[in-house]
Protein backbone atom coordinates (compact mmCIF):
# COMPACT_ATOMS: atom_id res chain seq x y z
CA UNK A 1 0.00 0.00 0.00
CA UNK A 2 2.78 2.39 0.95
CA UNK A 3 4.54 1.57 -2.33
CA UNK A 4 1.54 2.81 -4.31
CA UNK A 5 1.36 5.94 -2.21
CA UNK A 6 5.08 6.58 -2.70
CA UNK A 7 4.74 5.98 -6.43
CA UNK A 8 1.98 8.61 -6.69
CA UNK A 9 4.07 11.08 -4.72
CA UNK A 10 7.23 10.33 -6.71
CA UNK A 11 5.39 10.80 -10.01
CA UNK A 12 4.48 14.35 -9.02
CA UNK A 13 7.94 15.02 -7.62
CA UNK A 14 9.72 13.68 -10.73
CA UNK A 15 7.52 15.82 -12.94
CA UNK A 16 8.00 18.91 -10.83
CA UNK A 17 11.78 18.37 -10.68
CA UNK A 18 11.81 19.06 -14.41
CA UNK A 19 10.16 22.42 -13.87
CA UNK A 20 11.96 25.63 -13.10
CA UNK A 21 9.51 28.34 -12.26
CA UNK A 22 10.48 30.83 -14.93
CA UNK A 23 8.79 34.12 -15.79
CA UNK A 24 10.22 34.27 -19.30
CA UNK A 25 8.34 33.66 -22.53
CA UNK A 26 9.59 30.56 -24.33
CA UNK A 27 9.39 30.80 -28.12
CA UNK A 28 9.43 28.11 -30.80
CA UNK A 29 9.91 28.79 -34.50
CA UNK A 30 7.77 26.22 -36.28
CA UNK A 31 9.66 24.42 -39.09
CA UNK A 32 6.69 25.06 -41.39
CA UNK A 33 6.46 28.76 -40.59
CA UNK A 34 5.24 30.96 -37.81
CA UNK A 35 6.05 31.00 -34.13
CA UNK A 36 4.55 29.68 -30.88
CA UNK A 37 5.03 31.63 -27.64
CA UNK A 38 4.44 30.04 -24.24
CA UNK A 39 3.90 32.74 -21.62
CA UNK A 40 3.96 31.64 -17.93
CA UNK A 41 1.55 33.08 -15.39
CA UNK A 42 0.19 32.18 -11.95
CA UNK A 43 -3.34 30.73 -11.93
CA UNK A 44 -6.08 32.96 -10.53
CA UNK A 45 -3.83 36.03 -10.24
CA UNK A 46 -3.53 39.25 -12.22
CA UNK A 47 0.11 39.45 -13.19
CA UNK A 48 2.18 42.62 -12.67
CA UNK A 49 2.61 44.66 -15.83
CA UNK A 50 6.38 44.00 -15.76
CA UNK A 51 5.70 40.29 -16.25
CA UNK A 52 3.15 40.55 -19.04
CA UNK A 53 4.57 39.64 -22.41
CA UNK A 54 5.37 42.43 -24.83
CA UNK A 55 5.89 40.02 -27.70
CA UNK A 56 4.00 40.47 -30.96
CA UNK A 57 1.21 37.92 -31.45
CA UNK A 58 -1.54 37.32 -33.97
CA UNK A 59 -3.69 34.54 -32.50
CA UNK A 60 -4.42 33.11 -29.06
CA UNK A 61 -4.31 29.51 -27.88
CA UNK A 62 -6.04 28.63 -24.61
CA UNK A 63 -5.38 25.46 -22.61
CA UNK A 64 -9.08 24.79 -22.18
CA UNK A 65 -11.90 23.23 -24.15
CA UNK A 66 -14.23 25.23 -26.38
CA UNK A 67 -17.06 24.71 -23.87
CA UNK A 68 -14.91 26.06 -21.03
CA UNK A 69 -13.88 29.12 -23.02
CA UNK A 70 -17.51 29.78 -23.93
CA UNK A 71 -18.44 29.69 -20.22
CA UNK A 72 -15.76 32.10 -18.98
CA UNK A 73 -17.71 35.29 -19.88
CA UNK A 74 -20.70 33.94 -17.95
CA UNK A 75 -18.46 33.30 -14.94
CA UNK A 76 -17.17 36.84 -15.29
CA UNK A 77 -20.69 38.28 -15.35
CA UNK A 78 -21.64 36.22 -12.29
CA UNK A 79 -18.61 37.50 -10.43
CA UNK A 80 -19.44 41.09 -11.34
CA UNK A 81 -22.97 40.59 -10.03
CA UNK A 82 -21.79 38.82 -6.84
CA UNK A 83 -18.09 39.59 -6.27
CA UNK A 84 -16.12 36.59 -5.03
CA UNK A 85 -18.92 34.08 -5.55
CA UNK A 86 -16.74 31.57 -7.39
CA UNK A 87 -13.79 32.01 -5.03
CA UNK A 88 -16.03 31.43 -2.00
CA UNK A 89 -17.44 28.27 -3.56
CA UNK A 90 -13.97 26.94 -4.35
CA UNK A 91 -12.65 27.76 -0.87
CA UNK A 92 -15.54 25.83 0.67
CA UNK A 93 -15.12 22.86 -1.66
CA UNK A 94 -12.23 21.16 0.11
CA UNK A 95 -10.51 20.60 -3.24
CA UNK A 96 -6.88 21.11 -4.25
CA UNK A 97 -7.95 24.30 -6.04
CA UNK A 98 -9.51 25.51 -2.80
CA UNK A 99 -6.21 24.91 -1.02
CA UNK A 100 -4.37 26.98 -3.63
CA UNK A 101 -6.89 29.82 -3.37
CA UNK A 102 -6.56 29.77 0.42
CA UNK A 103 -2.79 30.22 0.06
CA UNK A 104 -3.18 33.03 -2.48
CA UNK A 105 -5.81 34.79 -0.36
CA UNK A 106 -3.28 35.08 2.48
CA UNK A 107 -0.72 36.83 0.28
CA UNK A 108 -0.43 40.44 -0.84
CA UNK A 109 -1.02 39.68 -4.52
CA UNK A 110 -3.61 40.76 -7.06
CA UNK A 111 -6.13 38.01 -6.56
CA UNK A 112 -7.28 35.34 -6.27
CA UNK A 113 -10.01 35.61 -8.87
CA UNK A 114 -12.19 33.31 -10.97
CA UNK A 115 -12.33 33.17 -13.95
CA UNK A 116 -8.56 33.08 -14.29
CA UNK A 117 -7.69 36.77 -14.89
CA UNK A 118 -4.83 36.48 -17.38
CA UNK A 119 -6.44 34.12 -19.94
CA UNK A 120 -9.63 36.19 -19.56
CA UNK A 121 -7.74 39.43 -20.19
CA UNK A 122 -6.10 37.99 -23.29
CA UNK A 123 -9.43 36.58 -24.50
CA UNK A 124 -10.99 40.05 -24.30
CA UNK A 125 -8.01 41.55 -26.09
CA UNK A 126 -8.11 38.97 -28.89
CA UNK A 127 -11.80 39.60 -29.47
CA UNK A 128 -11.34 43.36 -29.62
CA UNK A 129 -7.97 43.80 -31.37
CA UNK A 130 -7.84 44.40 -35.12
CA UNK A 131 -11.47 43.43 -35.56
CA UNK A 132 -10.91 40.16 -33.72
CA UNK A 133 -7.94 37.79 -33.64
CA UNK A 134 -8.35 34.01 -34.05
CA UNK A 135 -8.80 32.10 -30.77
CA UNK A 136 -8.11 28.38 -30.43
CA UNK A 137 -9.22 25.96 -27.71
CA UNK A 138 -6.26 23.63 -27.24
CA UNK A 139 -8.02 21.05 -25.08
CA UNK A 140 -10.22 18.70 -27.14
CA UNK A 141 -13.94 18.44 -26.58
CA UNK A 142 -15.45 15.49 -24.72
CA UNK A 143 -16.72 14.11 -28.03
CA UNK A 144 -13.12 13.39 -29.02
CA UNK A 145 -12.72 9.63 -28.45
CA UNK A 146 -8.97 9.74 -27.95
CA UNK A 147 -9.26 12.53 -25.38
CA UNK A 148 -12.14 10.78 -23.63
CA UNK A 149 -9.97 7.69 -23.41
CA UNK A 150 -7.19 9.72 -21.81
CA UNK A 151 -9.62 11.21 -19.29
CA UNK A 152 -10.95 7.78 -18.36
CA UNK A 153 -7.45 6.34 -17.91
CA UNK A 154 -6.32 9.33 -15.86
CA UNK A 155 -9.44 9.08 -13.68
CA UNK A 156 -8.72 5.38 -13.06
CA UNK A 157 -5.14 6.22 -12.10
CA UNK A 158 -6.25 8.93 -9.68
CA UNK A 159 -8.88 6.90 -7.84
CA UNK A 160 -6.91 3.73 -7.13
CA UNK A 161 -6.79 2.88 -3.45
CA UNK A 162 -3.20 3.97 -2.92
CA UNK A 163 -3.84 7.34 -4.50
CA UNK A 164 -6.94 7.87 -2.38
CA UNK A 165 -4.91 7.16 0.74
CA UNK A 166 -2.31 9.68 -0.40
CA UNK A 167 -5.01 12.36 -0.33
CA UNK A 168 -5.21 11.95 3.43
CA UNK A 169 -1.66 13.26 3.79
CA UNK A 170 -2.07 16.07 1.26
CA UNK A 171 -1.62 18.78 3.91
CA UNK A 172 1.87 17.67 4.93
CA UNK A 173 2.87 16.94 1.36
CA UNK A 174 1.56 20.32 0.17
CA UNK A 175 3.66 22.17 2.75
CA UNK A 176 6.76 20.17 1.86
CA UNK A 177 6.44 20.70 -1.90
CA UNK A 178 5.61 24.38 -1.43
CA UNK A 179 8.69 24.82 0.73
CA UNK A 180 10.92 23.04 -1.78
CA UNK A 181 9.43 24.99 -4.68
CA UNK A 182 10.62 28.29 -3.27
CA UNK A 183 14.10 27.31 -4.50
CA UNK A 184 12.75 26.84 -8.04
CA UNK A 185 11.35 30.36 -8.41
CA UNK A 186 13.43 32.44 -10.79
CA UNK A 187 14.28 36.03 -9.95
CA UNK A 188 12.83 38.67 -12.23
CA UNK A 189 11.85 42.30 -12.25
CA UNK A 190 8.42 42.67 -10.67
CA UNK A 191 8.72 39.46 -8.62
CA UNK A 192 8.73 40.13 -4.89
CA UNK A 193 8.55 37.69 -1.97
CA UNK A 194 4.75 37.56 -2.07
CA UNK A 195 4.59 36.67 -5.75
CA UNK A 196 7.39 34.16 -5.25
CA UNK A 197 5.33 32.52 -2.49
CA UNK A 198 2.33 32.44 -4.83
CA UNK A 199 4.48 30.74 -7.45
CA UNK A 200 5.55 28.07 -4.95
CA UNK A 201 1.94 27.46 -3.89
CA UNK A 202 0.88 27.11 -7.53
CA UNK A 203 3.70 24.58 -8.03
CA UNK A 204 2.39 22.56 -5.08
CA UNK A 205 -1.11 22.72 -6.58
CA UNK A 206 0.06 21.44 -9.96
CA UNK A 207 2.11 18.67 -8.33
CA UNK A 208 -1.04 17.52 -6.54
CA UNK A 209 -3.06 17.72 -9.75
CA UNK A 210 -0.53 15.35 -11.34
CA UNK A 211 0.02 13.18 -8.27
CA UNK A 212 -1.98 10.17 -9.42
CA UNK A 213 -0.87 10.24 -13.03
CA UNK A 214 1.87 8.09 -14.49
CA UNK A 215 4.67 9.80 -16.42
CA UNK A 216 3.21 8.23 -19.56
CA UNK A 217 -0.19 9.83 -19.01
CA UNK A 218 1.39 13.22 -18.33
CA UNK A 219 3.53 13.01 -21.45
CA UNK A 220 0.56 11.91 -23.56
CA UNK A 221 -1.46 14.91 -22.41
CA UNK A 222 1.35 17.38 -23.00
CA UNK A 223 2.09 15.97 -26.44
CA UNK A 224 -1.58 16.29 -27.38
CA UNK A 225 -1.56 19.94 -26.32
CA UNK A 226 1.64 20.56 -28.28
CA UNK A 227 0.18 18.89 -31.39
CA UNK A 228 -2.88 21.11 -31.15
CA UNK A 229 -0.70 24.21 -30.76
CA UNK A 230 0.99 23.30 -34.03
CA UNK A 231 -2.42 22.65 -35.56
CA UNK A 232 -3.69 26.06 -34.48
CA UNK A 233 -0.63 27.70 -36.01
CA UNK A 234 -1.14 25.70 -39.24
CA UNK A 235 -4.76 26.85 -39.37
CA UNK A 236 -3.62 30.42 -38.93
CA UNK A 237 -1.02 30.05 -41.67
CA UNK A 238 -3.79 29.05 -44.04
CA UNK A 239 -5.41 32.48 -43.60
CA UNK A 240 -2.19 34.48 -43.39
CA UNK A 241 -1.80 37.37 -44.22
CA UNK A 242 -5.51 38.04 -44.71
CA UNK A 243 -6.28 38.89 -41.08
CA UNK A 244 -5.63 42.60 -40.76
CA UNK A 245 -2.37 44.51 -40.53
CA UNK A 246 0.28 42.03 -39.38
CA UNK A 247 2.70 44.89 -38.69
CA UNK A 248 0.73 46.09 -35.66
CA UNK A 249 1.74 44.68 -32.30
CA UNK A 250 -1.35 43.02 -30.87
CA UNK A 251 -0.39 43.77 -27.27
CA UNK A 252 0.90 47.32 -27.28
CA UNK A 253 -0.41 48.73 -30.56
CA UNK A 254 3.17 49.39 -31.66
CA UNK A 255 4.67 48.79 -35.07
CA UNK A 256 6.39 45.42 -34.96
CA UNK A 257 9.92 45.62 -36.37
CA UNK A 258 10.89 42.01 -35.51
CA UNK A 259 10.63 40.86 -39.13
CA UNK A 260 8.23 38.12 -38.06
CA UNK A 261 7.71 35.58 -40.82
CA UNK A 262 4.29 34.07 -40.53
CA UNK A 263 1.76 34.27 -37.71
CA UNK A 264 2.54 34.10 -33.99
CA UNK A 265 0.42 32.02 -31.59
CA UNK A 266 0.44 33.13 -27.94
CA UNK A 267 -0.39 30.48 -25.33
CA UNK A 268 -0.77 31.56 -21.67
CA UNK A 269 0.44 28.66 -19.51
CA UNK A 270 0.22 28.11 -15.78
CA UNK A 271 3.82 28.53 -14.75
CA UNK A 272 4.24 25.07 -13.23
CA UNK A 273 3.04 23.45 -16.48
CA UNK A 274 5.78 25.04 -18.57
CA UNK A 275 8.36 22.25 -18.23
CA UNK A 276 6.25 19.49 -19.72
CA UNK A 277 4.83 21.62 -22.51
CA UNK A 278 8.23 23.03 -23.48
CA UNK A 279 9.63 19.50 -23.71
CA UNK A 280 6.67 18.23 -25.75
CA UNK A 281 6.61 21.17 -28.13
CA UNK A 282 10.36 20.92 -28.60
CA UNK A 283 9.85 17.38 -29.92
CA UNK A 284 7.66 18.83 -32.73
CA UNK A 285 4.76 16.35 -32.72
CA UNK A 286 2.69 16.23 -35.91
CA UNK A 287 0.16 19.03 -36.08
CA UNK A 288 -3.42 18.10 -35.17
CA UNK A 289 -6.18 19.84 -37.10
CA UNK A 290 -7.74 22.64 -35.03
CA UNK A 291 -10.29 25.27 -36.05
CA UNK A 292 -10.59 28.75 -34.59
CA UNK A 293 -13.52 29.41 -32.29
CA UNK A 294 -16.45 31.42 -33.60
CA UNK A 295 -17.99 34.42 -31.83
CA UNK A 296 -19.91 32.05 -29.53
CA UNK A 297 -16.83 30.10 -28.50
CA UNK A 298 -17.51 27.06 -30.70
CA UNK A 299 -15.10 25.39 -33.10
Amino acid sequence: MSNRRSQAQNTARTYMDEVRLTWDVVGFDDPKGGRILLWPHIPCLRMPSELRTREHWDCLGLLASADEVAYWPEEEREDLASPGIHIDAALASGTILGRLLDDLDALEVSGPAIPDPEPMRLLHHARNARGGLPIYALEPQMEDESWLGWLERSADAQVNFGTLLSRITVGRRWKRIRSEATDWVAQARGVNAELGAASASAAAWWAEECSGLTPELITERDQRMAARMRGALANMRGAWPNLGDSSVNSVEGRVDDSDTRGPVLLVPVHQARMGGLVASLGAWPDAESVEALDAFGKE
